[in-house]
């Protein structure tokens, strides 16, 4: 269950004697946001140790009530100190500790107050937010926000690491966007997006050789759209941009509508010189709070899933038995059952399979159509999760049969209707002790805090393009090495897939081929996070596989006290240490063609003789990729260990 302990102190407050720009600055003083309003436009300014990280940019909402745009002058600035001490059971860390400046901005317009600003700047990360306020009148009590001028001016010289937007009703059965383009590394701000629709988030930028800045959102609910960025625009940076109004077939407004008195969710910026910050950033939760109580302890594990390679065919009774015996044979915790199971298996005999699956000690997850009437997708079981009431039919049945959890599919917007789906789905999946997977889908936005029973979201260019093309094939190491440095630095991530198998069929004999050595894979146990992950085997594995690997498998945790990140750069490399309990596992992966000499620092394994996976050299033959092996490395009394990680090879080091 997640916990929470929180704990906020309030400093004695201060409150400008005079209209003024406010200025707050980190705990630590070196991170200072500055804002105010110039020719009645608002803006802010964020810089690190005095260096620009976001140059002057606007603020402002134009809504149908208040136009918080223009004609403004800056109020009463106030001032808080926020101090939170809480648990997580799903995410990069456990035990939390959040400090921050508050800065509360008051803007008027004609003299009477129309927006606040609240910034809060901690170390590393600044999040903000607009709320407002009724009139003076009392009415009306609520808003549509047909805009947000929200904007991000970066320094000239800086490059991205981006993925574009694509547009709605698009795709295969016309079920974009879903956040699973392809990056593009070390881009000039200039160039344009490749549908013209800006960038999905979160987004990841490099500010020279000055540091790196993650702009990202959270604390979105049922109660606003998702975002993302607009293209760049010489002198005004990056815009927040609202979802598309073709989206989810062209139902709902792509304008959110909120409450008076509303706000709404966070805009979150994270700088670092280095890339340690944006790894181990927390700035998703920090800032939002838990909206309901779990009913159950949600178990974190390992699942097994047949549709990977062995694809819809193996969605019968008999094949589900096979990937239940393997999770049992692992120790995994669940198997999940992809599409058609209602029509190929049968209730039923899901009932049976399920009742089998809890004999051996594994319990299921089961796929679910999100439809509705938003895209043609046609899997089945659908219009299971689209209404309350086939919702709570369905729940009350999977707790009868005594599932785990369900994953829901093919969502397709960013819209507030869609939005309001998520978090009904999760709500209701929490009254039946259910857990939740989104695919095909947009990012959590803080949800692993909001939703106790959220376990991860797809949200990516996963693991299923490998089975269906060798370009992905190829492209994986690209985008496992970028992961770390976004997507997964803002939520957890169900890549979909450990993948032991060498080549992307059921006999391992044929078709696409792997391009990652054993140990890279393995290592992406580590890299990438998610409290309930996919170890993608097959049951040929068991005979196959080296028993060091088995072994290292069937331990694998994933849950984790601690993060830190060691080295990498997005799109290259990747060496990420998470601590579980007492024990310290370090994961890294090579995404180039080339090896990889590196000299690591881990202090907290500082004199100690160490488990190591690695791979030897690759044979100078086509397709031939490293043999892995396990031995023993010892870290020198200063924490600094030597390593070598092969082309698309990886290594692991285990306390």
């Amino acid at each position: 269950m997640l916990m929470l302990v929180a704990l906020c102190e309030t400093a004695a407050r201060q409150v400008a004697a005079a209209p003024s720009d406010g200025l707050v600055k980190s705990p630590d003083g070196k991170m200072c946001v500055t804002v105010g309003e110039k020719g009645g436009i608002p803006y802010y300014t964020v810089t690190y140790e005095g260096m620009t990280v976001i140059d002057e940019s606007a603020l402002g909402l134009e809504t149908n009530v208040y136009d918080a745009v223009s004609g403004l002058a800056v109020g009463d600035v106030k001032y808080d100190r926020v101090v939170k001490d809480y648990t997580m059971a799903q995410a990069k860390a456990s035990q939390i500790h959040y400090e921050a400046n508050q800065m509360d901005v008051l803007f008027k317009k004609g003299g009477e107050a129309c927006m606040t600003v609240t910034f809060l700047v901690s170390d590393n990360d600044v999040a903000f937010r607009y709320s407002m306020s009724r009139k003076k009148d009392n009415n009306p009590k609520c808003a549509v926000v047909k805009s947000e001028r929200t904007s991000f001016r970066l320094p000239e010289g800086t490059t991205t690491f981006l993925c574009p937007q694509i547009g709605p009703m698009t795709g295969w059965e016309r079920t974009k966007p879903s956040y699973e383009e392809e990056y593009k590394a070390d881009v000039p701000m200039a160039e344009k997006s490749q549908f013209g629709l800006g960038y999905t988030f979160p987004c990841l930028f490099r500010l020279g050789n000055d540091g790196w800045v993650l702009l990202s959102e959270t604390g979105v609910s049922s109660a606003y759209c998702g975002c993302r960025l607009s293209d760049y625009i010489p002198g005004k940076g990056y815009t927040i941009a609202y979802p598309e109004e073709g989206e989810w077939n062209g139902i709902g407004s792509a304008m959110p509508a909120i409450p008076l008195p509303g706000a709404t969710p966070w805009r979150t910026i994270t700088f670092g010189k280095t890339l340690k910050p944006i790894v181990e950033t927390t700035i998703p939760y920090d800032v939002v709070d838990p909206l309901y109580e779990a009913t159950q302890p949600f178990r974190p594990g390992r699942y097994t899933w047949s549709w990977l390679i062995w694809q819809d065919n193996s969605i019968n009774y008999d094949d589900q038995v096979q990937f239940i015996d393997l999770a049992s044979a692992m120790g995994f915790e669940y198997c999940l059952v992809d599409n058609w199971w209602d029509q190929n298996i049968g209730r039923e005999r899901i009932a049976e399979l399920s009742r089998y699956a809890q004999s051996k000690g594994v319990r299921l997850m089961l796929w679910y159509n999100s439809n509705g009437y938003w895209n043609d997708a046609p899997q089945t079981p659908r219009d299971c999760m689209s209404t309350s009431y086939a919702r709570d039919r369905e729940m009350r049945w999977l707790q009868s049969i005594g599932a785990a959890g369900i994953k829901v599919d093919f969502f397709g917007s960013d819209k507030q209707e869609t939005m309001r789906l998520y978090e009904d789905i999760l709500a209701d999946a929490n009254r039946y002790g259910l857990q939740v997977v989104f695919h095909g889908c947009t990012i959590p936005r803080g949800w692993e805090r909001m939703y106790p029973n959220y376990v991860a979201s797809e949200a990516a260019l996963a693991s299923e393009n490998l089975f269906f093309t060798q370009h992905h094939c190829d492209k994986e190491g690209f985008e496992l090495t970028m992961h770390p440095f976004s997507r997964n630095a803002v939520g957890t991530l169900d890549w979909g897939g450990i993948i032991m198998n060498r080549r992307m069929s059921r006999d391992n004999n044929s078709r696409f081929y792997r391009r990652s050595s054993d140990v890279f894979e393995m290592a992406t146990g580590i890299v990438l996070q998610t409290a309930v992950n996919c170890v993608a085997m097959q049951p040929n594995n068991l005979s196959e596989l080296p028993q060091f690997e088995l072994d290292f498998l069937r331990s694998l945790p994933t849950t984790w006290e601690e993060t830190r990140f060691v080295d990498g750069y997005p799109t290259r490399y990747a060496v990420i240490a998470r601590r579980h309990a007492d024990k310290w596992y370090v994961g890294g992966i090579n995404g180039t063609d080339k090896a990889l000499t590196l000299t690591l620092d881990l202090p907290m394994l500082a004199g100690k003789t160490v488990e190591y996976y690695t791979d030897r050299p690759a044979k100078p033959l086509e397709n031939a990729v490293p043999e892995s092996e396990k031995r023993t490395l010892k870290v020198d009394k200063k924490g600094k260990a030597k390593v070598t990680i092969q082309p698309m090879g990886g290594i692991i080091i285990v306390e």
